[in-house]
């Protein structure tokens, strides 16, 4: 630094060391009070979006009122000096930089080259027809006083029928609707018209010049710009992952990520965002999108930019964007006197919903879609973003347009994002209507009900075991039983080419030989078993016939549409001569555990050990020694709901052995349990444990119909060593699946399991080598999700 000294016409380049200091202090002095005034500001703005959040709505809402109104009292605007707001714009522009480059990142490049048929047509028809009535309708709204003519409405029309998609699949995450099939509709549409708007004004920016209204470039320097553009793809989707995979492989997941090759991998990156604006003239911010987009998002180092970048933007960036926006769109400039004003706000927020609905009804009408659900998508890609706002600002800072039609547009923004809580809630209300509104379990089940039970079978050896079943499930003959047969058939090339289509209510009729065998063993010895005693039972016969990787929805939506209250699965392994399980059908193995992910009602996979080859249960006479392992939690309170009617049928004999944590043992486990105890959570479902246990006890043990014997055990080797000594006592264990609060007798278990799907319990039961009992694993039905009596993973499309 220096100044000019006049004395005696001589020069001076030096600094009085007291000016010196005085100058340092000053400005340390100014960085304490900007750092303090940004930290006060990244408060506020987390303190209302704490308040705003019983209203559902996200993070931007708050950005966005605490940045533009701090930026706008008069006292913080005097310190706006030229100097404050180029740094403001500096922050801005790379915000919107990176905030593009990680939108990019985020999107997979496949969907402009395989793009998914029915998220396509939606978004192409919501953009397309947006574009349409925003470009007919910009010539009568008077957007800009100084820019007119096809071009800009083009430009601006274009930029009305995006979608912020990086802000829409937060939306959908945040309001818990992102597991359901609308969600991932949304999401993926959104993304594809994003980057179908964002390509088009790539386009319109290499064919025309902005800031020379909208004149065409000279050729020389469109091939110039389409060059560089070109290379910067080339060498993000082929440079990149060579870089990126090196990187990761020399980082491997868990340790530590080194810096030089944190330094080499950003520095990569930033040179290739910066390729084709400094060689060819591209912008910056569409430069870094399509940087973005053509590299690689798998690997650590692409999901570490990914979660960091969102979390530093969220937290900080974003709230210094607006700022900004707030600096430059003043507030007292917003003409509010003028009609012309609000109409103009009136008709643009207009244009992004009304355009977008038209054409995502439009096209849901061709696929099939329900209108409101229809309507639901047009409201949700209609969100305009950060993106959008900064386009506006660019636009009244090169004097396009007026601060008062930039604020018009940052309100509309603001308008297209508060209501779509609102659009979500609706749909979630029309999706609780088609769902079950309590537990379709048989604990819940009325006792004057008949029970729904959707038993499934791979084939004729699975048909003993499915009778001797019903026979045991039966219980009282008033209501009864209905049981459905349903026949798991794995639909090939093959059984494809024999198909037809039925007459009357039957949609396909299969006529390969080796299935009509099947069905026909199968429907023989269940007919032959009804033939004997049918009192109390009805049966039907059903068939699931899909491919292995949809049979779990099938098998799904039979239940839910045959109100079944439980659906018994066959395990995958099979019972060879020497007593051992082999696998029989490995890709079974899957379906059983989709099903017990998505079912609408209770589960049990039935591992056959020999109830099928025992001799026919007969109420006549006592033939199957039967047990049920009780520790707590829903799935044994469910398993135990199903043994209340095994204990009714006279040909059983059924024990209960309930396995109680040993509190006075000096351990580990029951010095934690003793912890747990005190939590709400614990002593909530120890009381319902207990309740039900007393009941059962008093129906059933009291009255001398079941046996009883506790265990006290003070861990889970305990356990397993007591499981292991009941191995050759019984035919039958009956046991749930999991769900249990009191984990201390369990704890570790699920490092040993070979087959998760079956429990812990089930798994040490099932897999031993000397094991010579069935047993019956029982999951109890329950609505997962935060969304108040609604799985998260509903279906309403």
């Amino acid at each position: 630094m220096g100044f000019l000294n006049d004395t005696g016409g001589e020069m001076d380049s030096w600094i009085p060391k007291w000016q010196c200091t005085s100058m340092m202090g000053t400005t340390v002095a100014t960085i304490g009070v900007q750092g303090l005034a940004f930290l006060l500001l990244a408060v506020m703005c987390n303190f209302l979006h704490l308040l705003l959040r019983p209203l559902s709505q996200p993070r931007i809402i708050a950005n966005m009122i605490v940045g533009i109104s701090i930026s706008n009292l008069p006292f913080v605007r005097q310190y706006f000096n030229n100097k404050v707001k180029e740094n403001l714009g500096y922050i801005a522009e790379f915000t919107a930089i990176c905030h593009m480059f990680i939108l990019g990142l985020e999107i997979d490049p496949k969907i402009i080259f395989q793009l998914p048929i029915r998220e396509a047509k939606i978004a192409t028809s919501g953009v397309l027809t947006t574009l349409i009535v925003a470009f007919l309708a910009n010539s009568h709204l008077k957007i800009s006083t100084t820019m007119s003519g096809l071009k800009f409405d083009l430009c601006l029309s274009i930029l009305l029928s995006g979608t912020a998609s990086p802000l829409l699949s937060r939306l959908i995450t945040d309001l818990k609707i992102s597991k359901s099939d609308i969600g991932n509709f949304v999401v993926l549409a959104g993304a594809i018209s994003d980057v179908f708007t964002t390509l088009l004004l790539s386009i319109g920016f290499t064919l025309f010049d902005p800031t020379k209204d909208y004149k065409i470039r000279p050729t020389n320097l469109i091939i110039r710009m389409i060059a560089m553009v070109v290379i910067q793809a080339a060498i993000s989707s082929k440079l990149t992952p060579i870089l990126f995979n090196w990187v990761n492989h020399e980082n491997p997941q868990g340790k530590t990520m080194k810096g030089p090759y944190l330094v080499i991998s950003f520095g990569f990156v930033v040179a290739v965002c910066v390729l084709s604006p400094s060689a060819g003239y591209f912008d910056k911010i569409l430069s870094s999108f399509l940087a973005g987009l053509f590299m690689p998002r798998e690997g650590r180092i692409a999901k570490m930019m990914i979660s960091k970048f969102n979390y530093l933007f969220g937290m900080f960036f974003y709230p210094l964007f607006f700022f900004w926006v707030g600096a430059e769109a003043e507030l007292t400039q917003f003409e509010a006197g003028h009609l012309a004003t609000w109409g103009n706000m009136l008709f643009l927020f207009l244009i992004i919903t009304v355009g977008k609905v038209v054409g995502t009804v439009a096209s849901g009408v061709m696929l099939g879609f329900h209108w409101p659900e229809s309507v639901a998508i047009g409201l949700l890609l209609s969100v305009k973003g950060h993106f959008h706002i900064y386009i506006a600002i660019i636009a009244a800072i090169n004097r396009q347009i007026t601060i008062s039609t930039t604020i018009v547009m940052i309100f509309v923004t603001l308008l297209s994002i508060i209501y779509t809580p609102l659009v979500v809630q609706n749909i979630i209300k029309r999706a609780r209507k088609r769902s079950p509104t309590q537990k379709m379990a048989l604990q819940w089940l009325n006792a004057a009900n008949e029970l729904r039970i959707l038993l499934c079978i791979h084939g004729p050896q699975n048909s003993k075991s499915a009778i001797n079943f019903m026979e045991i499930s039966r219980g009282p003959t008033d209501p009864g039983i209905l049981v459905y047969v349903t026949d798991m058939i794995e639909l090939t090339d093959k059984i494809t080419a024999t198909m037809a289509r039925g007459q009357g209510s039957e949609g396909v009729t299969v006529t390969d030989p080796e299935v009509v065998r099947m069905r026909e063993e199968v429907t023989s010895a269940v007919k032959c078993y009804l033939e004997e005693d049918r009192e109390g039972i009805s049966v039907r016969r059903m068939m699931a016939l899909s491919t292995l990787n949809n049979m779990h929805q099938d098998i799904c939506m039979l239940a839910e549409d045959l109100l079944a209250s439980l659906i018994i699965l066959p395990f995958h392994k099979d019972q060879e001569d020497d007593g051992s399980l082999a696998v029989a059908k490995a890709g079974f193995r899957n379906v059983n555990r989709k099903i017990l992910r998505h079912a609408p009602c209770s589960v049990g996979i039935l591992v056959d050990r020999g109830l099928g080859s025992t001799k026919k249960v007969t109420r006549s006479s006592v033939c199957l020694n039967a047990a049920i392992i009780f520790i707590g939690g829903t799935d044994d309170r469910e398993a135990l709901a199903y043994a209340g009617r095994v204990a009714r049928h006279p040909g059983v004999k059924l024990t209960i052995i309930r396995f109680i944590l040993d509190n006075n043992a000096d351990s580990v486990s029951s010095r934690i349990n003793k912890a747990r105890a005190n939590t709400t959570e614990h002593e909530e479902e120890l009381k319902l444990d207990d309740e039900y246990f007393a009941e059962f006890y008093d129906r059933h043990v009291a009255s001398g119909h079941v046996a009883y014997m506790e265990k006290y055990l003070a861990n889970s080797g305990q356990t397993f060593a007591t499981i292991r000594s009941l191995e050759g006592q019984y035919d039958l264990f009956i046991v749930g699946r999991g769900g249990r609060v009191n984990t201390a007798l369990t704890a570790g278990m699920n490092d040993w399991e070979e087959c998760p799907e079956l429990g812990p319990i089930g798994d040490i039961l099932s897999s031993s080598p000397s094991a010579t009992a069935s047993v019956l694993i029982i999951q109890q039905h329950s609505l997962r999700g935060g969304l108040r009596g609604l799985n998260e993973e509903f279906t309403i499309m």
